[in-house]
């Protein structure tokens, strides 16, 4: 099965996404401190687990459907819609989670624009997995902006 060269692109831009986000979630699982430490730790594993699961759908889908998802740390950096932070000094527990919430605001405007992409392709499959998981980060994000009060 072979789709268009445009959803092609978008799910390997997807796939550099979470190759960079994957690790921003590891950056704030081990440098979290502080008194909601056990809660946010625990949290951005659950997170980064949860980001791992699409990654790699994404990939494989895309490998399905005859493209070839970017597979370096440089191609993640190089296209990814997010950008990858050093952590350079202590960054307080809510930033960590503002910064979640704004690299999560960025995928779903991705999600948003492959959900149009593959219907416009036909491919309805492609189209529900990015449904689904558009629905899955909202609810992240409503969970995040809950915490943050």
């Amino acid at each position: 099965m072979t789709a268009n060269k445009a959803l092609q692109d978008h799910l390997s831009k997807l796939v550099a996404t979470h190759g960079v986000l994957f690790t921003k979630l590891h950056q704030h699982h081990w440098f979290v401190k502080g008194p909601n430490f056990f809660i946010l730790h625990e949290k951005f594993e659950e997170l980064y687990d949860e980001i791992n699961e699409h990654f790699d759908e994404f990939a494989e889908r895309l490998l399905t459907i005859g493209g070839e998802p970017f597979s370096t740390l440089q191609e993640f950096i190089d296209n990814s819609s997010i950008s990858e932070t050093p952590y350079t000094k202590e960054v307080k527990q809510a930033d960590m989670v503002k910064s979640v919430l704004e690299d999560f605001g960025i995928l779903v405007k991705d999600l948003a624009e492959g959900i149009k992409l593959a219907g416009e392709a036909g491919d309805d499959i492609t189209e529900d997995m990015f449904i689904g998981y558009k629905t899955e980060i909202e609810k992240n994000m409503w969970m995040l902006e809950a915490y943050l009060g």
